[in-house]
């Protein structure tokens, strides 16, 4: 029997948290009244969102997973592995480990944008100052690049999901690898949220699972945060980049990203979107 190889066609949102939802009900039991503790659900999004936003510096590691839905309708998890490290208001470092082994890293030092990517054994680095919101609005807007959870490293967030919320609800209290949590419902007008908020007082997401209800298979992202540090061990050297022996400088711009996506499908390699 042939073996298949299966393709990512569905473009990945990369607003983790900005395009936000509310999810319809896992059955009669368990269905959420929309208004169900409005006022109670948004006050604790206001209150994660700023206590993240507000944050000097924090490091989390990210296990993310992400629908692919083919042609015949069937989805296809992808995924992989994020740890991020930042200390405000100029230093980001994510390291992206993928399910296959392939790692992938982006540095910024508040001089420079580089990054690394493993599986073309390539790099890039662009002269780029300022602070992380700049360098991200930089890295996705203006080099048109992936990068998910970006809204969640941004001082923006509260005015970000301020915006995109319509609708919220309180689902209940709950557990999230032994972490009281509580589980929300938020709606936007493209996707529908479900976000799990720690208890007490550090208001951190545990979890967060984004349904895109506007693409065909109302494909799904979701990740699990483990290991949240409001106080990371920081270095120098952490934001220094270094590329691998052997890897090849390419030219920082989208036109080259999309010809390594390109050159990525010749080979039959899954690929994912932004």
């Amino acid at each position: 029997m042939k073996s298949k190889r299966f393709f990512l066609v569905i473009p990945l949102v990369i607003a983790a948290i900005m395009l936000s939802g509310v999810p319809a009900g896992a059955g009669p039991a368990a269905s959420v009244e929309p208004k169900q503790g409005e006022e109670q659900a948004m006050a604790i999004v206001k209150r994660m969102a700023e206590f993240l936003a507000n944050a000097k510096s924090f490091s989390v590691t990210a296990d993310i997973g992400f629908d692919a839905v083919q042609s015949s309708g069937q989805k296809i998890e992808f995924g992989e592995t994020r740890k991020i490290v930042l200390e405000r208001p100029n230093h980001l470092r994510v390291d992206e480990t993928k399910r296959d082994g392939a790692q992938n890293r982006l540095i910024f030092d508040g001089k420079s944008v580089s990054y690394y990517h493993a599986r073309e054994n390539v790099y890039a680095i662009d002269p780029r100052a300022g602070t992380v919101d700049d360098m991200i609005e930089y890295f996705v807007n203006g080099l048109d690049m992936r990068l998910p959870l970006a809204e969640m490293m941004s001082t923006q967030l509260p005015r970000l999901l301020s915006e995109k919320i319509r609708e919220a609800a309180f689902v209940e209290e709950s557990s999230v690898a032994g972490i009281a949590c509580d589980h929300l419902a938020l709606r936007g007008d493209k996707v529908d949220l479900q976000v799990w908020v720690a208890q007490g007082a550090r208001p951190l997401p545990q979890r967060l699972l984004i349904t895109y209800k506007q693409l065909d298979g109302r494909p799904q992202f979701w990740a699990q945060f483990i290991d949240w540090n409001l106080a990371p061990k920081i270095t120098e050297s952490l934001f220094a980049f270094t590329p691998p022996s052997g890897a090849v400088k390419i030219a920082f711009s989208p036109q080259q990203v999309k010809n390594l996506e390109k050159q990525r499908q010749k080979k039959g390699d899954s690929h994912e979107g932004k």
